[in-house]
């Protein structure tokens, strides 16, 4: 099944594709205001032509350049459809990938009620933004979406985080059909109803078993939980998104089997907070092939390592139950890679994030991880520019980063955040000072990023398939998400696999040797045929 095509970005300052030209350090995403990742699509531009051009850059630390509203006055508003062909929704999805779980989420439900997704607003019936509502530039840039979508089509419906403040989005645009908060499913699907009638009850064999997924065929995120318990200083996830709500074990293990037999060979498990899944529930069992399996990390990770697929966890907070996740990754249950957001080093800066403030444990437990698993990648963001960062708290954060050689680092300079309890703290940081420790910090991990890569040269490394380019393919090893980390490129022209490199396509397996490397990326040739399905 092709990929949904979803409506172009507001903006034109990025395409909704990987940018073309890397930024200065190791992240692609050091170019936000907060502690999560930019996720881009690399599967379309930013042209009403090209299909699955989801937007996503809502992380963005810039102001959004997107045309000026029209005057409410000038707004047309077609009528609902009357026409005999199943009706069509648009989709804009902005923001960070739980909230595109949310959008496939939304378009499952309407595709089993024989809803299509249109290719561009003109042939859209009513069209659906999923907003986000974290930064302040992602606020604006929800409303400049918001805006063009009614220039362009005139009838919209608003979900997602912003949604959480109707009276935000009512008060920029008050001809919005309707507004919901995030994770508010049904009522968006109501609000389509009501907007553009189904043409029928639904029809589960109109879903492909995987659902509509918005990623290439051969990833996917898998959501185990929403909401978060924790109070950071800087954030407001759990205002606008609840505290932690997990999912059952076994819905969860469901939906990943599912993905899997769908020909699904990557599962990226994300949520608010992935290491405390099953506190709310008290790691409560449910049954999953005959036997109990308990919503905690460790139990839900190891029975995942039974799919056959690359399983790579996000957003882990470093808890000390972490070190629990360390055998199965040296066991190859999953990926030896763990995302933990860190934020900062300084005792002082991670007290006032009202984050854990033990640098020195922190080092402790790195080496321990990698004494186990010498081939883990940690990835890692930080903030820079914190109210109350002195330039001894920031020396104190490039100490610690050279020390922890953390392979892929995302680092933000400091943003506030609407109603974030940072808001009030002393001690601003003026804006040249951020930008200054940004590019500090920056070519600091470069360094450290160079130096890391340059060891993979002539090591051999499984590589997975994101796209094909004449005689070249592109895709990631074990140490790479995609979207935020690096890339491989595999000469298919040259080495020793000769013509079973051909036989590579978007999905595959394969082994090759790095023959060189650079701050972010490997280049490396084939050396044995793609791996067969398991």
């Amino acid at each position: 099944m092709p990929p949904v095509p979803l409506l172009p970005c507001p903006s034109r300052l990025w395409s909704c594709g990987r940018p073309r030209v890397k930024p200065v350090g190791q992240s692609r995403s050091g170019e936000a205001g907060l502690a999560e990742p930019v996720w881009r699509s690399r599967s379309g531009e930013a042209g009403l032509a090209k299909p699955f051009a989801f937007c996503s850059r809502a992380w963005r630390n810039s102001a959004p350049c997107a045309p000026p509203h029209p005057s409410r006055s000038s707004l047309h508003l077609p009528k609902a459809a009357t026409k005999t062909h199943a009706p069509k929704v648009g989709f804009v999805s902005l923001g960070c990938p739980k909230a595109l779980v949310d959008s496939e989420r939304i378009l499952s439900q309407l595709r089993a009620e024989g809803y299509e997704t249109a290719a561009d607003y003109a042939g859209a019936d009513v069209v659906v933004v999923n907003t986000c509502g974290f930064l302040d530039s992602a606020r604006a840039e929800s409303l400049d979406a918001i805006g063009e979508a009614l220039a362009e089509n005139g009838r919209v419906i608003v979900t997602g985080c912003l949604g959480a403040e109707a009276n935000v989005i009512r008060d920029a645009h008050p001809n919005v059909l309707a507004v919901t908060g995030p994770h508010q499913y049904e009522a968006v699907v109501t609000a389509v109803h009501e907007a553009v009638p189904p043409p029928h009850d639904p029809f589960v064999d109109l879903v492909p078993a995987q659902g509509v997924k918005l990623t290439p065929r051969h990833y996917a995120y898998l959501k185990i939980s929403e909401g978060c318990n924790h109070r950071c200083s800087f954030c407001i996830i759990p205002r606008l998104r609840g505290d932690l709500v997990s999912r059952p074990a076994a819905d969860v293990l469901a939906e990943a089997e599912r993905l899997v037999r769908a020909g699904v060979r990557e599962l990226l498990v994300i949520s608010q907070d992935t290491s405390a899944y099953g506190v709310d529930v008290r790691y409560a069992t449910s049954q999953w092939r005959g036997r109990a399996v308990a919503a905690r990390i460790t139990d839900l990770a190891a029975a995942l390592g039974e799919l056959g697929a690359w399983i790579r966890l996000h957003y882990v907070y470093p808890y000390p139950h972490v070190d629990e996740l360390i055998p199965l990754m040296a066991d190859g249950k999953v990926l030896s890679y763990l995302d933990v957001p860190f934020q900062h080093a300084s005792p002082k800066i991670l007290k006032a994030m009202k984050r854990p403030a033990s640098e020195a444990k922190t080092l402790e437990r790195i080496r321990a991880w990698r004494e186990a698993v010498p081939d883990l990648t940690i990835r890692s963001t930080f903030i820079v520019g914190f109210p109350g960062e002195t330039e001894q708290d920031f020396q104190t954060l490039l100490d610690w980063l050279d020390e922890a050689e953390l392979d892929r680092v995302g680092c933000f300079r400091y943003e506030p955040v609407h109603n974030a309890p940072a808001n009030t703290l002393p001690n601003a940081v003026p804006e040249d000072v951020k930008e200054e420790r940004w590019h500090r910090f920056m070519a600091a991990q470069q360094t450290i990023s160079a130096r890391r890569l340059a060891r993979r040269v002539g090591t051999e490394i499984d590589v997975i398939v994101d796209e094909l380019d004449g005689d070249q393919a592109v895709g990631r090893s074990m140490a790479d998400a995609p979207e935020i980390d690096g890339r491989v490129y595999l000469s298919l022209a040259r080495g020793p696999a000769g013509a079973g490199a051909k036989k590579l396509r978007a999905g595959s397996i394969v082994t090759a040797r790095v023959t060189n490397a650079d701050e972010y990326d490997l280049w490396a040739e084939p050396v044995a045929e793609p791996a067969a399905r398991r």
